[in-house]
C-alpha cells in the first residue's frame, strides 16, 4: 500500500519518542487530576440513628451513601418538622469555632426545609408533625484556608485572561459526612441516610474558611436526602428538574413558603453567589438567623 505524502510528516511527528511521551501525558493528566483532585471522606456512623439494620449497601461515586426509605409511609405524610442539626463529638472537635459549626448545620437545615416545602407543610421544631427529621454531622474535613486563598487567586486571575477558569488546585480540600433519619410520632424510622462526600477541584469553588467546602457540601446532602423524602424511593440519576418558584425565591433571599423555615435564616442570594465566586468566607454573607420573639 502506498503511503499518503500529505500525512507522512504528521506520522513522523506522532511516532517520535518525545511526541509519544507528550501524548501519553495529555491522556494521563486529566485522570491524575480527577483522582488527586478529590478529598476522600469515608461513610461514618455516630450511633444516633434509631436503626442501621435497614440501610442498604454503600453506593455512589462522588457522594457515597447508604439508604433506607419506606415509600408507603411517606405517602401518608402531610406535616414535617426539622430538629436543628448537631455535630458528633469527633466531628465538632475538628472545627475550631462554634460559629463555623453553626454555619454548616444551619445551611443544611435551611436547604432541607426549603426543598421539602415543595411537598410537605413545614412546622417548627417541637410542634406535632407526621414526620420529624434529625441530622448529625459525623465527620468533617476542614478546608485549608491558605490553599483555598491561593486557589481563589489562581482561579479568579486566570478568569481575566482565559475564556474559562482553570480547575481549583487539588490541595487542602474539605469534606463532610452526615447521617440523618425521618421518624414518625411513634419513633418508627421512615427513611434514613448515611452520606459522605469530599470536595473536588472541578465542582467546588474554594472559599477562605475552615468550613468553606463543608458549607457547600451540606446543601448537597440536603438536596440528596430531600429527593428521597419527596419521591419516597431511591433517586436514579441526576436531578435535572427545574427548581420550583418557592425554591428560587428562597435562594434569592426571599420569604420562605412556610414560616418554620425562617428559623434557619434567609439565604444570601446573589450577594452570596458573588462572594463565593471570589472566595469570601460564608460568614461574610450568611448571617445567623434572628432569635424568635417569644413574648
Amino acid at each position: 500500500m502506498r503511503s499518503n505524502p500529505s500525512i507522512e510528516p504528521f506520522l513522523r511527528f506522532a511516532g517520535s519518542p518525545s511526541t509519544s511521551a507528550f501524548i501519553s501525558l495529555c491522556f494521563a493528566l486529566p485522570l491524575t487530576l480527577a483522582v488527586a483532585g478529590c478529598t476522600s471522606v469515608p461513610l461514618k456512623e455516630a450511633g444516633t440513628l434509631t436503626s442501621y439494620s435497614n440501610l442498604g449497601a454503600p453506593k455512589g461515586t462522588l457522594a457515597k451513601k447508604r439508604l433506607y426509605v419506606d415509600g408507603r409511609h411517606l405517602a401518608t405524610v402531610k406535616t414535617v418538622s426539622i430538629v436543628p442539626t448537631t455535630f458528633s463529638f469527633s466531628a465538632a472537635s475538628r472545627i475550631k469555632t462554634e460559629a463555623d459549626r453553626s454555619l454548616v448545620s444551619n445551611v443544611l437545615d435551611r436547604a432541607l426545609c426549603v426543598a421539602l416545602s415543595d411537598k410537605y407543610q413545614m412546622v417548627p421544631a417541637g410542634q406535632p408533625a407526621d414526620l420529624t427529621i434529625r441530622s448529625v454531622v459525623t465527620d468533617i474535613a476542614p478546608t485549608n484556608r491558605a490553599a483555598a486563598g491561593v486557589a481563589t487567586a489562581v482561579t479568579v486571575g486566570t478568569g481575566f485572561v482565559l475564556p474559562v477558569s482553570v480547575p481549583r488546585l487539588p490541595f487542602g480540600l474539605g469534606g463532610l459526612a452526615v447521617e440523618a433519619e425521618a421518624v414518625d410520632g411513634g419513633g418508627i424510622q421512615s427513611a434514613a441516610m448515611v452520606w459522605a462526600r469530599g470536595a473536588n477541584s472541578i465542582q467546588d469553588k474554594p472559599r477562605v474558611s475552615e468550613v468553606g467546602d463543608a458549607y457547600g457540601l451540606a446543601s448537597r446532602f440536603a438536596s440528596d436526602f430531600s429527593r428521597v423524602l419527596i419521591s419516597g424511593k431511591e433517586p436514579k440519576g441526576l436531578n435535572i428538574a427545574l427548581p420550583s418558584g418557592q425554591r428560587m425565591r428562597s435562594w434569592l433571599g426571599g420569604k420562605p413558603k412556610y414560616p418554620a423555615c425562617d428559623a434557619f435564616g434567609r439565604a444570601p442570594g446573589l450577594v452570596g453567589a458573588v462572594a463565593a465566586k471570589y472566595g469570601a468566607p460564608p460568614d461574610w454573607t450568611d448571617k445567623k438567623p434572628k432569635a424568635a420573639i417569644t413574648h
